[in-house]
């Protein structure tokens, strides 16, 4: 199948115009005409990923490989390394990143991953009401995202509404209206903003929310007859 086929039924799914503005996502490396028959899913591109795909592969990914603007190739920086690796074996790159947030992972995350219902939504941001012991929601939380602990910011010990934006979403706080944001990247300035307007924040880590990407499009890819394998990324931090 065509990439230009494959990039049409994606943009069906989730429609890249509706990426933010300062957001890279689409078609990054390749040639819409390629014909491929191998799909590989993951949240990122990194060098073990990269190493162990076949020539020929399109990969999938939510985060943009290529993000800012690229003013050089110095193959031994990041990302032109990988840049480089994927292109002596011909792997074509599609990214799904903002306007995937707002069209399934944000959703997905609260209904199946943390199994509450969306009572409204608005753009990047799921809200759904708790009506539970802060300390007792956020121990939930920590389990559905395999956190070790919940880094939290208390202002209340009843939740009652919550919002969540997967990824890194602390630049919308002021306009939340709940009383817990869940949330990753959550900065030591953000936490004392949070507290300073009684917002309660629990962090959901950047990778943590956001590396169901890959499943959720699994199951719609298989439709096309690709052969489709989730192969993510490791998660750069490691907890000790």
């Amino acid at each position: 199948m065509k990439i230009s086929h494959i990039y049409e039924y994606l943009d069906n799914l989730s429609p890249f115009e509706l990426q933010e503005s300062w957001d890279n996502s689409g078609l990054l490396i390749g040639d819409f005409s390629q014909e491929v028959t191998k799909v590989v899913l993951s949240i990122d591109v990194d060098e073990k990923l990269v190493d162990s795909l076949d020539d020929d592969t399109l990969l999938i990914t939510h985060h943009p490989i290529i993000f800012g603007g690229l003013k050089q190739l110095e193959f031994s920086k990041y990302p032109a390394n990988l840049i480089q690796k994927m292109i002596k074996k011909n792997i074509s790159n599609i990214a799904m990143h903002t306007n995937f947030d707002q069209t399934h992972l944000n959703e997905y995350v609260a209904q199946e991953v943390l199994g509450y219902t969306i009572t409204h939504k608005d753009g990047f941001v799921a809200y759904f009401d708790v009506n539970e012991d802060f300390t007792t929601f956020s121990k939930k939380v920590s389990s559905a995202f395999g956190l070790l602990h919940a880094r939290c910011v208390k202002c209340s010990d009843i939740v009652k509404r919550v919002a969540l934006t997967t990824g890194s979403g602390c630049s919308l706080m002021r306009s939340i209206d709940a009383d817990c944001f869940l949330t990753g990247d959550v900065k030591y300035h953000d936490a004392m903003e949070a507290k300073s307007i009684k917002l309660s924040l629990i962090d959901i880590g950047h990778y943590e929310s956001e590396h169901f990407f890959a499943q959720i499009l699994q199951t719609h890819l298989k439709n096309l007859g690709l052969e489709v394998i989730i192969s993510s990324s490791e998660n750069p931090f490691t907890y000790i």
